[in-house]
């Protein structure tokens, strides 16, 4: 499986931003999609994740401002991102793994495949 991460860029406080996650591969619909993100100076951490079957898990910080999704037919999965703030800028990566279970959604180290990551950018 090789992953394509887009939409990130520039937006000002309070706004919204939609970031993508293509998969090649025929079998994505098995597959539990993350989204990880690394702020300048700081490690890597989980900030959403969509199951095969739909279930979704959020980071705590972002509940209520961002939601994961996934189009099968288009083989991508959506992180929408709402009322963005400066603490979202980061480089935002998704990563891809059919193996990944419940338990082990916000670990990274489950995650066999991953994006190039995607610079998003919040002005103050």
């Amino acid at each position: 499986v090789q992953l394509q991460a887009s939409g990130g860029g520039l937006v000002q406080a309070g706004g919204s931003m939609r970031l993508s996650c293509v998969a090649s591969g025929r079998t994505f619909r098995s597959y539990t999609v993350g989204w990880f993100r690394q702020a300048p100076g700081k490690e890597r951490d989980f900030v959403a994740g969509i199951r095969y079957n739909g279930h979704t898990i959020i980071e705590e910080s972002v509940k209520g401002r961002f939601t994961i999704s996934r189009d099968n037919a288009k083989t991508t999965v959506y992180l929408q991102m709402n009322n963005l703030g400066p603490e979202d800028t980061a480089v935002y990566y998704c990563a891809a793994d059919a193996s990944v279970i419940l338990s082990n959604v916000r670990n990274q180290a489950a995650y066999g495949y991953w994006g190039q990551g995607t610079l998003v950018t919040v002005s103050s």
